[in-house]
């Protein structure tokens, strides 16, 4: 697979990079692109297993889409970044003012970051700052390493939980709830 030069001097535009499947894994950062390393074992089951309960609900209550894999999100334009979701639950009526082909280019409800071994808890408060600016309601970053999620309404506004708590959120996804536990194997 191809990477961009990095001597391209003007930014790269997020409709210039999805049309770009030639390049390896990689977030648009200002427009400039930054690669990413595919994630772990670990990571993949975490995502499976949350992204699982999630589009359960999504499905059995009918009020929008979850969608998992690295979702394209804008979530600053010109120059454009476009931020790379593990995984997100957005409503059917936010989904209906995006642009049908490309990145989501409006701002998902809740936005899942599960934190891989080597990622710095300064560039992971930089993308939640990112993601409410864009208008994200919510993201839950899971730790693996802490055996714990964060769940975020603001940059400052987080609270821990534990394997013995349940995540859930009743303003956003009523009725949705995962015992923190699951997430992580025994």
């Amino acid at each position: 697979m191809a990477v961009l030069s990095k001597s391209e001097k003007r930014p790269v535009t997020g409709e210039e990079l999805f049309h770009r499947p030639d390049l390896e894994p990689c977030e648009l950062v200002e427009g400039k692109i930054v690669p990413m390393s595919p994630t772990g074992f670990l990571h993949g089951d975490i995502e499976a297993e949350l992204g699982t309960a999630l589009r359960t609900w999504a499905r059995e209550t009918g009020r929008g889409r979850a969608v998992g894999g690295e979702v394209g999100i804008y979530v600053r334009r010109d120059p454009d970044t476009v931020r790379a979701a593990d995984f997100l639950y957005i409503s059917y009526e936010r989904l209906a003012g995006r642009t049908p082909v490309g990145y989501l280019d409006v701002a998902p409800e809740l936005v899942v970051e599960i934190l891989s071994p080597d990622d710095r808890w300064d560039d992971v408060m930089e993308k939640l700052a990112e993601y409410f600016t864009a208008g994200v309601d919510r993201v839950w970053v899971v730790a693996p390493k802490l055996r714990s999620v964060f769940a975020y309404r603001s940059v400052t506004g987080g609270r821990q939980l534990g394997e013995g708590d349940i995540l859930s959120d009743e303003e956003i996804l009523p009725g949705f709830s995962l015992p923190v536990a699951q997430l992580f194997p025994s």
